[in-house]
């Protein structure tokens, strides 16, 4: 494999207080009743309105906690997060290993490339790939379409590693591979499912998978 994509909430940092605080914040300025954050947990990973529309039910709600989420996460919430343990080891490794390495998120580029900075990652990596605020490339395949395209990588020698289904799906409609992570926020049986090639409990896990003949 040349070229690693690599997910950002769920596989690189942890941002489980940021957007479950800035959900509870949109809900709260709406006036409704906001469930606590262990209970939020299901919405990190898969696109943003997606989740406040099966929480909500309806198209304006959404739209409009929406808005009033990111009035929180773009000052506060994306700051609210952090770096797994083995992350950077493991970032490091496959950078001096020559590997193309890449992030692939489903969350607006324009958060997801001031995350990256702030925690010091942005080194690792050639290019943040990140949705628009609009909603354009918000789901996984076509951002991953999207970031072969510009980044000119052969998607058979190309791996998407993230901790949700939405990620492998994602990864094997564009012809790639993909690894999932347990350390985040899917279940081993969700990524089993999606059809991920291996399951990694640790980021320095995901190296022994890269170590073979095929690596």
């Amino acid at each position: 494999m040349t070229a690693v994509y690599f997910d950002l909430d769920g596989t690189l940092t942890d941002p489980k207080p940021g957007i479950t605080r800035s959900i509870q914040y949109a809900l709260t300025r709406l006036d409704l009743a906001a469930p606590p954050e262990d209970e939020l947990t299901w919405c990190i990973g898969p696109p943003l309105r997606a989740s406040l529309m099966k929480l909500l039910g309806t198209d304006d709600l959404a739209d409009r906690a929406l808005l009033l989420y990111r009035e929180r996460f773009a000052d506060i919430g994306l700051f609210e997060n952090d770096v797994y343990p083995g992350i950077e080891d493991t970032l490091s490794a496959f950078a001096g290993s020559g590997r193309r390495l890449f992030v692939a998120t489903s969350k607006p580029g324009v958060y997801a490339k001031r995350i990256v900075e702030h925690f010091n990652l942005a080194r690792h990596f050639e290019t943040v790939f990140g949705s628009e605020l609009d909603g354009t490339r918000v789901h996984k395949d076509e951002l991953l379409a999207y970031a072969i395209d510009v980044a000119r990588t052969d998607p058979a020698q190309s791996i998407m590693i993230g901790d949700r289904s939405h990620d492998i799906v994602g990864a094997k409609k564009n012809g790639m591979n993909a690894i999932g992570v347990t350390y985040g926020y899917g279940s081993p049986e969700e990524l089993i499912d999606a059809g991920a090639s291996h399951i990694c409990a640790t980021p320095r896990a995901i190296l022994g998978h890269f170590n073979g003949p095929n690596g």
